[in-house]
Order: C-alpha cells, then structure tokens, then sequence
C-alpha cells in the first residue's frame, strides 16, 4: 500500500497520459518531490493505445518505455493509480489535496504472471480497446502497463470467479477485501494534467454512429490497425470481419461546428493522413477517400500531407459529408456535394472512420478547485489559478510533440511556485 509523504514544496501532478508523466519526470529530476495520480490503474494515457505516431509512423512504445524507466529510477516520484483528486483547498505554495484510492485488489506481491486471468471466465469490455473486445474479469490492461501488475474487476469481487482468482495466485497478491480510501496530503503546486477524451460520435446523429456498425471513430481504427488490438491488426468491418479495403475518413466529425465543438481538434487530419497509410499498406487494391473542409497540416508535417497525395489510390474529397446510411449489404454510403465541382455524390464504402475532436477529459464543472477555463472548456494560463497549472491538452487540443512541449512548461512554473516556499522559509 503506498503511502505519500509529502510538504508544501511537494508538486502534484494530476493526470498520468505522456504530458503528466513528462511534467511529473522533469519536475522530480531537479530534484523536486512529486506525486503523480492516474485515474486509471496504469500510465501512458492515450498514447499507450496508439499504434503509431505522424509523421515518422514509428511506434510510441519506444518513448513509454523510456519514460517508465525514468519513473521507475527516480526515488522523489510517488505514483498513484486507480486515483482522483476530489478536492484541493488553499492557495499556492500551501495546498491540501483530497485523493480517492479505488481498490485494485492486487497487493504490490503481483509478478505479472497472469495466473490469475487464466482461472478467471467472466468476461468484460475490454477498455482499452474501446469496448471493441474483451478483457477476463482478472486483467493487465496493456502488454507494457506501468505498474506492471493485474487488476481484479469490482464486478467479480464476492463471486465464485473472484475465488478463483485468489486462490490462483502462488504470490497472495489478490487482496479480495481491499477497500476505497481518501488521503490527504500538503502540496505547493499543482499541474492539472488530465489530457483529452474522443468527442462522443453518437451525438453526431447524421453520421449513424450508434446505428450502424460499419462506421467508428479513428481511436477505433487506431487500435483496430495495432496487430495488439482487437482484431490483431486486420483492417475488417466490425459487422461481418470481411475485410475493408474501401474506406472513408471523414474529417471534423465534430470539431469546427457550433452544434458540436467549436475548436480545431488539430490532431485530427494528420491522424487520418496517418491511417490512410494503415490501410494501403494492409491492401495492395485498397481504395481511401478523405472527406474534408480544410487539410491542417500544420509546419513540418506538410511533406507528410504531399506523400497522401500522391498515392493514386487515395482521393481527397473537399466536401462536409451531409449524412451517411447503410445500404442492404451493410455498406456505410456517404451522401453530399463536392464543394470544388459542386457535383452530388453517393459513395459506397466498406468501412467509414469519424475523425472524432478532443474534448478535455474533465467537464467544466467537475473540477474540484476553482479554475479559469474557457468555452471549449480547457485551462485558461490565468493568474487566478493561482499555482494549479495545466499541462498538455488540459490546456488546449495539442498533439504528441506540443503536448510533450507544453507540460515541460508547466513543471518550470510549478517549480518556480515551490521554490519560492522554499525561499520564504529559509
């Protein structure tokens, strides 16, 4: 069971995605105490659920696990999983923060041997596939979860599977009776660092996302792509598993509409010019349309953009897509006008990718310290904050590279807050 010790020069970094890990790491190895809460029962956030990054198209476990190693050599970092900040009261430079532990119901005597999976038949949505499989009701959450250790589903606690999942493990490392508890401690800073989640499709009713199958989100297709993910890397239509070699990205599913999210999401288009190349390398015959207001591919990432748009088998469509049905072989058709040609289309295709916007993660009032956030309901840099800083897209909708940039930021100003407590009571 962890414990935390901590002061008013102890930096809290709430959110454990690449930006909380990055602003927790640069913090620590200046020496700083920090301690880092993850909602989730591991680190790596949503990049841990990528299968690769634009523009080089090379794989993000190489940076994650650079970063664990960091965190597992840095004794001035404490890391809390399955964690929530429910309160933070005070002023900068004397913080109190509340924090919720819920139960793992695995003691730190887990070695990762999977035994308890194994004895374990009940089944759930796998979440970090996006509900698109599932997980045993004993789990690791990814293949380089950090801590590298199971997570017993609540559901299974006070049933004959959660028996067996105890009396599976040669280590008594299954702890059935765990229990939520609250802790507090004193911190000087805080680095709010809770990152994006995908703007829900459903609510983008003309697109048909809840009514028919072959249409999903591009976090969907991202995991879809990962030989790890759902389908082991086989492009296929969720409704039958053949396979999808016609498929359509439709940009700002969501994004630039006063019904939806105001902003740019940014990451969006080099997401599917990304996964475009997902697709052609699957299928020698494949054929991609991109349907799209405006292309940003913003600094470097313009050669990227070029090499798309060379492929012959890839047409960009400058259109909003109107609305989208489902023909009687379940195809998903894409009904609008070519606003180039002014030409009306009614194009078939085997599968269709929403590029969903980012929204932050926390609701505007879910927040539990008062803060200055904006319209699109990210952290404002406001002098009212006082020493709560926010990095990575709790700030804004960033990629990977900004995002990185941003929460290196926020660890300086953090630092500044609690050197200055160190000064005043020198």
């Amino acid at each position: 069971m962890t414990e935390v010790v901590a002061t008013n020069e102890t930096i809290l970094v709430v959110g454990g995605g690449i930006s909380g890990m990055t602003a927790a790491l640069e913090a620590a190895e200046t020496g700083k105490k920090v301690v880092l809460v993850e909602k989730r029962p591991y680190l790596g956030g949503r990049v841990s659920q990528l299968y690769k990054y634009f523009p080089k198209l090379c794989h993000p476990t190489c940076g994650l696990e650079i970063n664990q190693r960091r965190a597992k050599m840095n004794p001035n970092l404490t890391i809390l999983t399955m964690a929530e900040v429910t309160n933070l009261s005070g002023e900068a430079g004397a913080y109190t923060a509340t924090v919720k532990l819920s139960p793992r119901h695995v003691n730190d005597n887990c070695t990762g041997c999977g035994d308890c999976a194994r004895a374990v038949e009940a089944e759930f949505d796998d979440e970090y596939n996006y509900g698109m499989s599932k997980r045993k009701g004993a789990y690791l959450p990814h293949v380089m979860a950090h801590p590298m250790q199971y997570v017993i589903d609540p559901r299974i606690v006070g049933t004959e599977d959660g028996q067996k999942a105890k009396a599976a493990c040669k280590y008594d490392a299954v702890d059935l009776d765990m229990q939520a508890r609250e802790i507090d401690f004193p911190c000087g800073a805080v680095i709010w660092a809770t990152g994006w989640q995908p703007y829900d499709a459903a609510k983008i009713q003309p697109y048909g996302y809840d009514r028919y199958e072959n249409v999903i989100t591009n976090v969907e297709f991202e995991r879809m792509a990962d030989p790890k993910g759902p389908t082991g890397g086989r492009i296929v239509r969720p409704s039958d598993g053949k396979e999808a070699k016609n498929v359509a990205f439709i940009q700002c599913a969501g994004s630039r509409d006063r019904n939806h999210l105001y902003h740019c999401s940014r990451i969006c288009c080099m997401a599917s010019l990304k996964q475009t190349h997902y697709v052609v390398d699957a299928y020698e015959d494949a054929k991609v349309t991109i349907y799209y207001i405006d292309i940003r591919a913003i600094d470097r990432f313009e050669d990227f953009y070029a090499t798309v748009q060379a492929m012959e088998n890839v047409t960009f469509t400058k259109s909003k897509v109107a609305n989208i049905k489902a023909d009687k072989d379940g195809n998903p058709v894409c009904y609008g006008v070519d606003t180039e040609g002014y030409h009306r289309y009614e194009n078939a295709h085997d599968l269709v990718v929403l590029a969903t916007g980012m929204e932050p993660s926390v609701a505007k009032g879910d927040f539990p310290v008062d803060i200055v956030i904006n319209r699109e309901g990210f952290i404002e840099p406001d002098a009212a904050n006082g020493g709560v800083f926010a990095a990575g897209s709790a700030s804004d909708a960033l990629d990977v590279n900004r995002a990185v940039q941003h929460a290196t930021g926020a660890a300086l100003k953090a630092i500044q807050v609690v050197n200055r407590v160190a000064g005043a009571e020198a």
